[in-house]
């Protein structure tokens, strides 16, 4: 415990850049994943097909290994930020796609018909009764998205990708030194530390931003 504390204390400043780029890197995906997912989400929910042959497509992209879906963006997009952010996006679509899906085919039709019977039409219906309605559940989707994306993370330091996993990479490569094990589970402790956080967070939004009767 002394040789970890130690080694927090005198790379605070890099600790605290890594979680950042970390977080920010996930946050960005997800908002990413987050607007392309809700757009199919709407194009689909009404098609049987439609929502299968989307959340299949989803599926598919998630059942391929981190290091194997990196491997082929690397060639393409290079090292660093894009291969990373764009894996992060694909592996964010399943559980935001899901739950749009699902949230949108939960609202009650008598609740759309009523909302048309006043003069509402197809867009206004989608914008203020249907959405609202699935947000709770699209929101969930982002909340699982967030949590999977913070460990995919730490793998794209394979791809010079940002965050914190280039520490728990580094302490993996240098096993047998005074430093390795320090690195290695500062890294990995964060990690789950930092994902803890926006799960609170996604909490405290849902509350704020969910009407109390849907709570």
């Amino acid at each position: 415990m002394g040789a970890l504390w130690e080694f927090v204390v005198e790379r605070r400043q890099q600790l605290l850049t890594d979680s950042y780029l970390h977080v920010s890197a996930v946050i960005q995906s997800v908002l990413i994943a987050t607007i392309a997912a809700v757009a199919i989400g709407i194009l689909v929910y009404r098609s049987p097909i439609g929502s299968s042959v989307a959340t299949a497509l989803a599926s598919t992209i998630l059942t391929v290994p981190s290091f194997a879906l990196l491997g082929l963006l690397i060639p393409i997009l290079g090292l660093g930020v894009a291969p990373t952010i764009t894996a992060l996006i694909l592996y964010a679509l399943l559980p935001i796609i899901r739950n749009t899906i699902i949230g949108l085919d939960s609202v009650n039709p008598a609740i759309t018909d009523a909302a048309r019977g006043v003069g509402m039409n197809r867009l206004r219906v989608l914008s203020r009764i249907e959405l609202p309605l699935a947000w709770p559940s699209i929101l969930t989707g982002m909340r699982v998205s967030t949590q999977m994306l913070m460990g995919i993370l730490a793998i794209a330091a394979y791809a010079k990708g940002p965050g914190l996993g280039n520490l728990i990479f580094s302490g993996l490569s240098r096993v047998g030194s005074p430093t390795a094990v320090p690195q290695a589970l500062t890294g990995t402790v964060l990690i789950v530390i930092l994902a803890l956080i926006l799960d609170a967070i996604y909490v405290v939004i849902g509350r704020l931003t969910t009407s109390k009767g849907l709570q």
